[in-house]
This record gives structure tokens, sequence and C-alpha cells, in this order.
């Protein structure tokens, strides 16, 4: 009889585990979709049900900020980049943004220490590190002649 139980319980589990890892796919899916199609509440609330499966979706929190950037929330664009890259410090989407949002800021120290850790971890979106120094360049003397 407690072999019987373990079996079952085992199977239990393993299903409800399956279950919660297929739900998690379909809502950042259905989410991307929406993103895709600029239905954003939609899709913002299908990150966010994502997030409550799993809790470490990086890509759910990335997107959810580039949702908050569009609806010009910078508050809520830097909390979800954060989040973003504490789950993983190495996403270049992420790191980019981050350092765009600094350049607004003028928090030039920011954009040069992001710049860096970018330059080891870009594979994609390289040349948008050179634009961004390169804008950092033209304004930083400025900010020194004043």
């Amino acid at each position: 009889m407690n072999k019987i139980y373990k079996i079952t319980l085992f199977f239990y589990l393993v299903t409800n585990i399956l279950n919660v890892s297929i739900s998690n796919e379909k809502f950042f899916d259905k989410g991307l979709q929406f993103y895709e199609n600029k239905k954003y509440e939609e899709a913002k609330f299908m990150f966010e049900k994502s997030i409550v499966y799993n809790p470490k979706d990086s890509n759910s929190y990335l997107y959810l900020a580039k949702i908050y950037n569009i609806a010009e929330n910078q508050k809520q664009e830097e909390k979800n980049l954060e989040t973003t890259l504490i789950i993983e410090p190495d996403n270049e989407e992420a790191i980019l943004m981050t350092m765009k949002i600094a350049l607004k800021k003028s928090n030039y120290s920011k954009v040069k220490v992001l710049s860096k850790t970018f330059t080891e971890v870009c594979k994609k979106l390289c040349d948008e590190n050179e634009n961004i120094l390169k804008t950092l360049d033209n304004l930083e003397p400025k900010n020194n002649e004043s």
C-alpha cells in the first residue's frame, strides 16, 4: 500500500510540474503575440501571468520593461530592467535599454560602466554601444564647458 501511495504521489507531482512549465510558456508566447500585434495591455497581463508561474523568467520582465517604455513609464521600465539584470546579468538588450535611460538622465558614469559590461556580453547589438558612446562623447564636452 505504501508503494502505491509513493508512486501515485510521484506521478501527481511530475504531472503538476509539467503543467506549470507548459502554462508558463503559453503565457509568455501569448504575451509575445500580443506585443508583436501592439496590444500592449493584453501583452502586459500575459507577461505578468508568466511571472506568477515562473518568477525567474527574465524575458517576461524585459518585455514588461519594453511595454513601460512605450507607455513612457520610466520608473516601471527601470524596475523591470533591474529585475531582468538581476536574473540574467548578461542580457544585452536590458543593458542597452538601461544605458539609454542613464544617458537621458545624464548619468554618464553609469553609461560608461554599463558600456564596459555591454562590450563583454554583446552578440547582436554591438553597434548600438558605439552609437551611445558617440552620443556620450558629444554631450560630455558640453557638460564640462558649463
